[in-house]
């Protein structure tokens, strides 16, 4: 019997369905994994209370794989260099700060920063891959290519390299209804991003995550 494996997609922020799903929905094991798919942060108002329990979970041996999204690059840009921050403040950086009781990006614990630059831009196992958004079907390699995994999604792809592979994603919200449907379609490409930062708009305001053998589908 194969080992449970579950993706979630993007949190941004929303620590009580986080919580919720992977204690009381999912109730994740040790030796079960569980990949992130990114987007931990902004938008919601509970971002520190996110990354804090991802790290505890790793801290506790359970099997997380926590892969980066798009705004944990615009975070890290942003540190990097002020000319990025605006663009991270208008696309939910406000909320992040507030939740981590700071006034500035540069007054970040480096522990966090580490954290974020630590994260993968993909992950693959057995015939599964996940990512963010997606990757880039005409590059030689699309392995290669961090813009495209965080930035753009497909819904199908030609690339040799993903002959037989299913790809799970999240950035681009859906509805669990229209999630449900691709995973009944048996597509190869999966979102399991169901918009849970979204809760004033009709269908959306959940999270999910994906039990990637049985493509059951659990949310919050």
């Amino acid at each position: 019997m194969k080992t449970r494996t579950f993706a979630i997609g993007d949190i941004h922020g929303c620590f009580d369905s986080f919580h919720k799903l992977v204690e009381h929905k999912i109730r994740l094991k040790k030796n079960e994994k569980l990949i992130l798919l990114g987007d931990y942060i902004d938008r919601g108002a509970q971002s520190k209370a996110v990354i804090d329990y991802i790290m505890e979970l790793q801290n506790r041996g359970f099997g997380i794989t926590p892969l980066t999204g798009n705004h944990e690059s615009m975070l890290l840009d942003a540190f990097d260099n002020n000319i990025f921050l605006a663009q991270w403040i208008i696309n939910g950086g406000t909320e992040t700060l507030k939740s981590f009781g700071i006034n500035s990006i540069n007054e970040f614990n480096q522990t966090y920063i580490d954290f974020f630059r630590s994260l993968k831009f993909y992950h693959s196992f057995e015939n599964f891959l996940f990512v963010h958004a997606g990757f880039n079907d005409r590059a030689d390699n699309p392995f290669e290519d961090k813009y495209q995994m965080i930035w753009e999604c497909q819904e199908k792809y030609m690339h040799p390299a993903f002959i037989g592979k299913t790809i799970i994603h999240g950035h681009r919200p859906v509805t669990v209804t229209i999630c449900k449907e691709i995973i009944r379609a048996n597509r190869q490409v999966i979102n399991i991003d169901t918009g849970c930062v979204y809760t004033d708009k009709v269908g959306y305001g959940h999270l999910s995550a994906i039990e990637v053998y049985t493509k059951e589908l659990f949310s919050v």
